[in-house]
């Protein structure tokens, strides 16, 4: 089950379950649209992988199957290190 972590590692933009923006890589590194189309330029910096948009997860199955609360940030931003 996909963690739906709460926020983009790169920018710390808010990404709620039933947000659009919300990319992932294979690994569910998470970010935004924004940062993945722009400063990441589609690549994760964590794996080198590709993104998917992020699916998102039934109203009715939040209360049993929360979204994570875990914030995740990269401290030295959005530079490619892979």
């Amino acid at each position: 089950m996909l963690q739906m972590r709460p926020n983009c590692e790169c920018c710390d933009a808010d990404l709620p379950p039933d947000s659009s923006a919300a990319r992932i890589c294979s690994f569910e590194c998470t970010f935004c649209a924004s940062c993945v189309d722009t400063a990441l330029a589609g690549k994760c910096p964590n794996c080198g992988g590709g993104f998917a948009a992020r699916p998102t997860r039934a109203a009715h199955l939040l209360a049993k199957y929360p979204a994570s609360t875990e914030r995740v940030l990269k401290p030295e931003g959005c530079g490619r290190a892979v």
